[in-house]
């Protein structure tokens, strides 16, 4: 079990570096949108991108996720090439519809917004980069169904670049503003299509099945009330926002749920990426349910001890990005929104036990109860507490979506999760963060500093605890041992050589 682990954990890293890495370019670009954007700008950029992947989410009718099992249950090889040529062209043709209305409805949508002209230019544009992504996620399910994680790596990685000199070129050379970062995404998914459409070429064979089609659809189409109720969860609290107060507490809390979101970029997306293709192949297996109990467990300790790193450290990390200090107001509701990022990735591991039965309805039901719970809150608590009042909302939602689904999933395939000691997890991490945050002065200096000890000594705290296994004790007591075995002999190793 242990080198399945591992080789879960590798996969993930290598995900991970260029997950994060497409998904981070806001943030690294932070401190040229600072200096050029207003926080209402970014609010508006902030409403542009959450829309752009909403109906992206909606169009891929869950289809990738449709071809990861058929990749995985079916073995035939010229079975899965007629199946990848027969999704792809129905998404593309269906997403050139949708593309196609949308630029004759676009000026009278436009004036929805405060400023129609703008807007009408950043929707034509912006639909455009939704049909491409929607075939770029496709290829990309592709290549985690076949385990090409470096690949994945490499392809987002180039993303990011093109994107990232699309908008030192258009935003800061050019003066594009808004635009020019439209600009910059529509130039890295186009370039992203051509390449993944060139690599996949020969895992296509040009034959429509139309029963193919059916059945995926078929497994997908729950997974569009999902992926939608995903998204309100996760972004439908800009649009409340928007309405209920303006584009200025929408810019900070987009920007808040940005920096909280390297959790989610880094771990969670990542993880999730390696997790199911790989869960799935163990399905039936012995020893499977407890690959999936201590996968939760050991998936669960890294996000809250990264969560409490980062929400320590996240208001020194905002004012390093942002030189405009209207931009530091997000820091209020980075750990709220850590919290439910931490929640939500526990979530999508209890998940499995719906995913491996075939219930989809069932994760569109839980989780469509949780968007209508979070569509309440938010409108009872943001006229009085604004984005606080959002992230509230999300954390509670978040709560409730674990709890529901925990209760669906063991009903379906019981899964003995440790959850006992996940919570004694919890509470741990968010005591430390209270007496840091509460204890700790003002000087910039001292809070890192203290951060970083805080951060560094929770896996020792947790001693104190009885929190680790007997096994886990030993094997982290060998990994020790090991280290410090390696380092006494290079050590040593140089001491010769002078």
């Amino acid at each position: 079990m242990i080198d399945k682990l591992k080789k879960t954990v590798v996969h993930t890293a290598i995900y991970g570096i260029g997950h994060v890495a497409t998904k981070l370019v806001g943030l690294v670009l932070l401190p040229l949108y600072a200096r050029v954007l207003t926080v209402s700008d970014y609010g508006i950029l902030g409403i542009i991108e959450i829309s752009i992947t909403i109906l992206a989410q909606i169009l891929m009718l869950g289809q990738p996720f449709a071809y990861l099992r058929l990749h995985n249950f079916e073995k035939d090889e010229a079975h899965r090439q007629s199946a990848l040529f027969t999704l792809f062209s129905f998404l593309f043709v269906l997403g050139l519809i949708v593309n196609l209305a949308g630029q004759m409805l676009a000026a009278p949508l436009a004036t929805l917004f405060n400023s129609a002209q703008p807007f009408e230019l950043y929707m034509r544009y912006s639909l455009g980069i939704v049909h491409l992504q929607v075939a770029n996620m496709l290829f990309f399910s592709v290549l985690r169904a076949k385990e090409r994680s470096l690949s994945y790596a490499v392809l987002y990685g180039l993303k990011l670049v093109v994107m990232l000199l699309g908008n030192v070129y258009f935003v800061a050379m050019a003066d594009k503003g808004l635009m020019g970062v439209i600009y910059a995404y529509l130039i890295g998914e186009s370039i992203t299509f051509i390449i993944l459409l060139f690599m996949l070429r020969h895992d296509m064979k040009l034959r429509f099945n139309r029963a193919v089609l059916m059945s995926s659809i078929a497994l997908g189409a729950p997974l569009i009330m999902a992926s939608l109720t995903n998204m309100i969860l996760n972004m439908g609290d800009r649009y409340l926002l928007k309405l209920l107060t303006n584009y200025r507490e929408v810019g900070l809390y987009n920007l808040g749920y940005k920096i909280a979101g390297v959790l989610n970029m880094l771990l969670i997306q990542s993880f999730n990426l390696t997790f199911l293709p790989m869960a799935q192949k163990m399905y039936g297996q012995p020893g499977a349910n407890r690959y999936y109990q201590k996968l939760m467990s050991y998936f669960v300790f890294v996000m809250v001890w990264a969560g409490l790193g980062l929400s320590l450290l996240s208001r020194d990390l905002l004012q390093m990005l942002a030189s405009n200090p209207d931009y530091w107001h997000a820091s209020a509701v980075i750990p709220l929104i850590v919290l439910a990022f931490i929640l939500s990735g526990a979530k999508g591991v209890v998940n499995l036990g719906l995913y491996l039965k075939g219930r989809t309805g069932i994760i569109a039901r839980n989780m469509a109860i949780a968007a209508l719970l979070n569509i309440i809150l938010n409108i009872l608590l943001i006229p009085d507490l604004k984005m606080m009042g959002a992230a509230i909302a999300t954390t509670i939602s978040f709560a409730v979506l674990l709890l529901i689904t925990n209760i669906s999933a063991q009903r379906c395939y019981p899964i003995p999760y440790e959850w006992g000691r996940l919570i004694k997890l919890l509470i741990w991490a968010i005591i430390c963060f209270a007496l840091v945050f509460f204890l700790c002065p003002q000087s910039s200096t001292w809070r890192i500093v203290t951060g970083l000890l805080i951060t560094a000594a929770f896996p020792f705290t947790l001693l104190i605890f009885s929190f680790y296994d007997e096994v886990e004790l030993v094997y982290l007591k060998n990994a020790v041992q090991r280290i410090s075995t390696e380092i006494t002999r290079r050590v040593h190793r140089e001491e010769q050589k002078k």
